[in-house]
């Protein structure tokens, strides 16, 4: 069972959001990469969660808000050590839920089109998202991908 928290404060937070920012950063064109540092994700249009087992940080996840009823998942991360156990897609279920919860009708999503990407692209195409053209103020890109669900 997953426990969920919202603090940025805890240092194992801060360590899983520095590496996959810098993680990203290093498989992305500097034009083509969107991922939030920590300052971005307090943004009040974000909400955050980290989740965790047996007080072990296992991932994070936020919830951008577009307006519309449309929001966008940002900084879906999990730890290394806990790949391959299912723990992405509890993340992404648990923020399907809270999504609800806030009145968003569609999620967005814009992840890249490289091979790193594509463990990601496959857990999203599992709860159905599908492709869409660019949301928000994204551009088409030939090193993203956008994806859509209606929820």
């Amino acid at each position: 069972m997953l426990s969920i928290e919202n603090n940025f404060e805890d240092p194992d937070v801060n360590e899983l959001l520095i590496k996959h920012f810098n993680e990203l950063r290093s498989v992305s064109p500097d034009d083509s990469c969107h991922v939030l540092d920590i300052e971005g994700l307090k943004s009040k249009s974000i909400k955050f969660w980290s989740f965790w087992e047996n007080n072990n940080l296992v991932g994070c996840g936020a919830l951008k808000f577009l307006g519309n009823n449309c929001g966008e998942f940002k900084s879906i991360r999990v730890k290394d050590q806990y790949r391959g156990k299912k723990l992405g897609e509890k993340v992404i279920t648990y923020l399907i839920h809270k999504a609800k919860k806030e009145g968003i009708e569609k999620l967005c999503i814009e992840t890249g089109a490289g091979e790193f990407f594509e463990p990601a692209r496959k857990l999203f195409k599992k709860f159905g998202f599908k492709t869409c053209e660019p949301f928000a103020d994204y551009k088409n890109d030939p090193n993203s991908c956008y994806f859509d669900l209606d929820i």
